[in-house]
């Protein structure tokens, strides 16, 4: 019989073969089972039934295995062993082989059997037939227990009393110390007991090692991890009591939250016993192993929904806002800002599974944002913030060069926007792979040039936006400020030189030419070699031109005085420091006395080819494309007062908040200059920070000398001759204030470094220039100069001559009383200097103080002090300055230049007033005064004081808000200074001020001085944290920064002190972690990211740690935003002297000024 009807065809085994068929034979023999025989199947299931009903208690089968199939099994494992060596492949098809083999010897053994029990029963009688029978049962029954696997369908006996023994060995149990898992039947245990023992006297314990193993992974969870930050997001289950306000209860009650409807559980669970995860399972319900049940889901389902609710309404609020009013710039910002909101919730729009397993990484974050802005981007293809917010997501995708081209494709599209050309510079200026100083250079050019060519008209396609002209000159000083922080001070210089003589000696004929005419024709007088600004016998463009036109100048000789030489210093003064050392030494040297651009002296015949150093020639094609045209007055006296600040020399003006911090470079906006010994008149000069011309030195040693050399002194005595000639009345007067505040300056640093010899010969001429100043007919009345000069003498130490000053000031000023801001401003400076000499205030009230701001009150004739006060004349005093601060608080300013004034005789009326009050009633009066100014300042809110200096302008005037609030600080440190009072009212005054004014330096210098007496600095860091994240100012980062380090150098002071052997008390408490952190979200920051002070600080203090890698590293890190900054090189020859070379090379690269290169070195070392 055939096994597939298919081929019935094919001859039965025993039938013969012909010839012509044998080879189908050997084809089809596969499908043909020579074992197989109806009769047989037939004849052993009518005998195994028989069987089982004489038999009916028969034991079940045993299986045994024979010897041929262990050594058969055998002789395989050793086979499998063997391959195994092989690859996989190979090894899984030989097993497959060997099984089959295996399989065919065995059904070949069965068919020898089958057969020769047919040959027997063929042979038999039919009177034998049940014997047969019974026999051949018998050799069924032994075949099939021979064999390996038995059927339970083949055996007729009881399921309950079926077993099996397998006797073949396991090889495995003797190399592993169990059984193989999938040998053990898999099994679930419900609970820790066992059914059939004595619960009291019998006990299984149940060890289970992944039990201990999860035990040990699952950690309590901390409260910032996603789970916990989710359910700190949801809204919290009501736990109010809603009976009447009347009745008092002892405690609240908690609201019961409802699981299920009682009346489908009556059936099941009338008794309420039954806890309900058995409920569920006696009402024939299966329990959802993925959630929870319902009791306990449902109060985290209901915050669930309504944070998805409320995260939901604001989405389409800002989508109804932005489909509504596409062209709303804002609302598109406002949106773009929520998605950091929306990220930090769960989604609103992911179901029930998606919600565990999204993730919310940045990228997702930045495509999001990324889509909104390109929508807005379509709605408004013109405007730039847009653009410029689309071009700062950008950066986190592509790479440099396709982000340059996409600025540049920018700005071709809006080349007359001034705010997008700052930006796109900085943008240059910061990428490390493409800086070289010329080409940055060459940009600034180029921005300036499309910028002057939009304000003549001469590009008509784009119109001139308003502020054009102020953004042109506050991209011009960033140029200047770039080209000095490189190296290039020279041409830094010269910039300034060229721009005051195109801008105010321009002649008359060249007025009306575009500005790149002008251009042209003032190249001649560049190229030509006539003294420039600063230089001896300028005399400026017009009159060059002027006199061109006549027949050229008249030759004059030199004066003798001119031909003195100058001392200079050797280079190298000790040849045993390393080589590093030596060449920063050389460096700064250079630095400080060769910041001129250098000129062929005719006079001396020399040439351009006798410069030592090409680098100090200054070529035209270097500063010609930056030459712009000012026509507002007040941009040319910003200009003028631009190019003092540059040369180191204070004053009033400040940098524009574009380049504030891309410009900071020096860490001494940390020192408090004699504000701790004098804090009522300490001295604060602003654009502290800012490296000026001939400084430029590393972080650990700072300054080497006071003011310039002579070199230097005599080009800015040159500069204020020159342009005392271009201005007349105050604003010539302003400019001999800014020379004479420069000597103070020079005076105060001598009192810093205590240097007696050099601050007599500094006394000597400052005092000589500060007479000389007062002799001009213009300064002989001007108060303002007759207070410096007082000031000057009382800092020298001559307090009797400043008095003779300060009394000969007020006798000559006339009557003018409080309603002269000059006088006011000099007796309170007076008044602060005579009461910072008291020990105490107890009989302050016969002082000298008084005395003057009595005087002062009583608008008369100035008389100098007697030695008594009357009270008469303190209690008139006291009524005149009330109604003078009331008569100033209730008016309202009518121009700008009225508000400027206004304010700063507000603050002198307050600060005589609260010092009066002070000085005759006690703290409390004048801390009253300030108190009720305060309130009415901030009446009308802090953006009508904080905008004064924009709309003036762009001088930048100090507001009355934050003087008073000055003047109050300093009233509060020195009353604590010479007598006990608590330190919550200046802490309080202090940072409302810090909150309103959060750039303002002084206050914060303040500020750390106060708290670093505090042993708990956790309110300072609470303060400094909620500072920076609402302000873009760097000054909190800075400051706070400082007073950690302030802090451990405290602790490290008590640590390591000096007294044998004694053990900290005081432990670190990760202040260096935490300064560290300071430091990254610092640069992280927009300003910080540029800001090239923040980065050495960073560096110094990694370096002062000892780790040496991580400082070489964040070096590269900090070029990689501030690569035009030289002190950063500096620094790390400093902190890297064994990679002098290879620092060298790459300021050489980069194009940054090396004076001294390293061959030049080498030969100074040999001779």
């Amino acid at each position: 019989m055939a096994l597939f009807p298919a081929f019935a065809g094919a001859p039965e085994p025993g039938e013969p073969l012909a010839g012509s068929s044998r080879g189908l034979r050997k084809e089809l023999d596969w499908l043909s089972n020579p074992s197989f025989c109806t009769g047989d199947v037939l004849l052993l299931n009518q005998g195994t039934t028989e069987d089982t009903d004489l038999n009916p208690e028969k034991s079940p089968l045993i299986r045994t295995t024979s010897k041929s199939e262990l050594s058969k099994e055998s002789d395989s494992d050793e086979s499998l062993k063997q391959s195994s060596k092989k690859r996989k492949k190979k090894k899984h098809h030989h097993y497959k082989k060997t099984k089959k083999k295996s399989r065919g010897d065995s059904s070949s053994s069965e068919s020898d059997l089958d057969a020769k029990h047919i040959k027997d029963k063929g042979a038999g009688s039919g009177r034998d037939h049940k014997k047969e029978v019974a026999a051949n049962l018998d050799k069924k029954a032994s075949n099939l227990t021979n064999n390996r696997f038995v059927w339970l369908d083949d055996i007729q006996a009881s399921t309950a009393e079926t077993f099996r023994i397998d006797k073949k060995p396991d090889p495995a149990n003797w190399a592993y110390k169990s059984l193989y898992r999938g040998d053990i039947a898999r099994y679930k245990r419900r609970g820790e007991s066992c059914l059939g023992i004595d619960a009291k006297k019998q006990c299984v314990t149940w060890d289970s090692s992944t039990s201990k193993k999860k035990q040990l992974q699952t950690r309590p969870e901390r409260y910032f991890t996603k789970n916990n930050v989710k359910m700190l997001n949801t809204d919290g289950i009501p736990v109010s009591n809603k009976s009447s306000p009347s009745d008092s209860t002892a405690f609240i009650p908690v609201l019961e939250m409802e699981t299920d409807d009682s009346s489908n559980t009556t059936g099941v669970n009338p008794l309420g016993i039954y806890d309900p995860s058995t409920t569920v399972w006696l009402q024939g319900k299966g329990k959802n192993a993925e959630n929870e049940p319902a009791d306990t889901q449902q109060p985290i389902e209901e915050p669930r929904i309504n944070i998805n609710s409320s995260l939901m309404t604001k989405v389409e609020e800002h989508n109804k806002k932005v489909r509504e009013n596409p062209r709303d710039i804002n609302a598109w910002m406002e949106f773009v800002s929520f998605q950091d909101e929306l990220m930090r919730g769960p989604s609103p729009y992911a179901s029930k599974g998606e919600q565990d397993i999204r993730r919310k990484s940045l990228k997702l974050i930045l495509e999001k944002k990324l889509a909104i802005l390109e929508r807005a981007i379509e709605s408004n293809p013109s405007n730039v913030d847009l653009k410029l917010a689309r071009l700062k997501l950008c950066t986190e995708f592509w790479e440099p060069p396709a982000l340059v081209k996409e600025w540049q494709k920018l700005i071709f599209l809006h080349p007359n926007n001034p705010e997008l050309w700052k930006k796109y510079l900085l943008f240059c200026q910061s990428q490390f792979t493409t800086f070289s100083v010329s080409k940055i250079n060459s940009l600034y050019g180029k921005c300036l040039t499309t910028l002057a060519a939009v304000q003549d008209g001469s590009m008509v396609s784009h119109p001139l936006l308003p502020g054009t002209e102020e953004a042109m000159l506050g991209i011009f000083i960033q140029q200047c400020h770039f080209l000095r922080q490189a190296g290039h001070s020279e041409k830094a210089v010269s910039l300034f030189q060229a721009l005051i003589d195109f801008t105010f000696f321009k002649p008359d004929s060249v007025k009306d030419l575009p500005t790149r005419g002008q251009v042209e024709f003032f190249e001649p007088f560049w190229d030509s070699g006539e003294p420039r600004i600063g230089e001896k016998g300028a005399r400026g463009w017009k009159a060059w031109m002027h006199q061109q036109e006549k027949g050229g100048w008249i030759v004059l000789k030199p004066d003798d005085d001119d031909e003195e030489d100058i001392d200079e210093d050797e280079e190298i003064k000790d040849k045993t420091l390393p080589k590093w050392h030596i060449w920063l030494d050389i460096e700064y040297s250079r630095e400080a006395r060769h910041w001129l651009p250098w000129r062929p002296d005719k006079t001396k015949k020399e040439t351009e080819e006798d410069c030592e150093d090409p680098e100090r020639q200054v070529l035209f094609d270097d500063l010609g494309p930056s030459l712009i045209r000012l026509s507002n007055p007040d941009l040319q006296c910003q200009l003028v007062y631009s190019f003092l600040q540059f040369l180191g020399i204070p004053c009033t003006s400040k940098l524009f908040p574009s380049n504030l911090y891309v410009a900071m470079d020096e860490n001494n906006i940390f020192d408090s200059v004699l504000s701790d010994e004098k804090p009522l008149t300490s001295v604060d000069f602003p654009l502290s920070g800012f490296n000026s011309l001939g400084h430029m030195d590393t972080v650990l040693r700072r300054r080497h000398h006071i003011g310039h050399y002579k070199e230097g002194e005599e080009f800015i005595q040159n500069v204020f001759h020159v342009l005392f000639q271009l201005f007349s009345g105050k604003e010539k007067s302003n400019l001999s204030v800014c020379w004479l505040q420069y000597e103070i300056s020079k005076v105060v640093q001598c009192l810093q470094v205590k240097n007696k010899k050099k601050l007599k010969a500094q006394g000597r001429k400052s005092k000589k220039l500060a007479k000389n100043l007062l002799k001009a007919p213009d300064n002989r009345n001007y108060l303002c100069l007759w207070k410096l000069y007082a000031y000057l003498e009382w800092l020298l130490g001559n307090i009797d001559d400043a008095r003779k000053v300060f009394d000969t000031a007020l006798c000559t000023a006339g009557t003018g009383g409080l309603k002269s801001p000059q006088l006011c401003s000099l007796s309170l400076l007076y008044a602060q200097l005579e009461v910072e000499l008291l020990e105490s205030i107890e009989g302050a009230v016969m002082s000298r103080a008084v005395h003057i701001l009595t005087k002062l009150a009583e608008s008369g004739l100035y008389v100098p002090y007697s030695g008594q006060v009357l009270s008469v004349s303190v209690l008139k005093a006291r009524k005149t300055y009330e109604h003078a601060l009331q008569d100033y608080l209730s008016r309202a300013p009518v121009s700008d230049q009225d508000q400027i004034s206004d304010a700063n005789q507000l603050v002198n009326v307050v600060g005589c007033y609260a010092l009066f009050q002070y000085l005759t009633v006690g703290i409390d009066a004048a801390l009253l005064i300030y108190a009720q100014t305060l309130e009415k300042l901030e009446a009308p809110g802090p953006q009508k004081c904080e905008n004064t200096g924009e709309n003036f302008g762009i001088q930048n005037f100090p507001t009355a808000l934050e003087a008073v609030t000055l003047l109050h600080t300093n009233l509060l440190r020195f009353h604590m200074k010479i007598s006990f009072y608590p330190l919550n009212p200046l802490c309080k005054a202090l940072t409302e001020a810090l909150k309103r004014f959060p750039s303002n330096q002084s206050l914060w210098r303040s500020y750390i001085h106060i708290q670093r007496k505090s042993h708990s600095a956790s309110k300072a860091r609470r303060f400094f944290d909620d500072v920076t994240r609402c302000t873009n100012s760097l000054e909190p980062w800075l400051f706070a920064i400082q007073a950690e380090q302030m802090r451990k150098k405290l602790i490290e002071t008590v640590q390591r002190a000096d007294v044998g052997e004694i053990h900290s008390t005081i432990p670190e408490t990760g202040l260096t972690n935490r300064i560290v952190a300071l430091f990254e979200h610092a640069v992280q920051s927009e300003n910080g990211a540029h800001c090239p002070l923040l980065w050495r600080m960073y560096l110094s203090f990694l370096a002062s740690l000892g780790k040496k890698e991580k400082s070489k590293g964040l070096f590269y890190k900090a070029l990689q935003n501030c690569p035009w900054a030289k002190v950063l090189y500096l620094d790390a020859v400093e902190h890297f002297p064994d990679d002098l070379q290879e620092t060298l090379d790459l300021m050489t690269e980069k194009e940054l000024r090396v004076r001294v290169p390293m061959e030049e070195l080498d030969l100074l070392l040999e001779v």
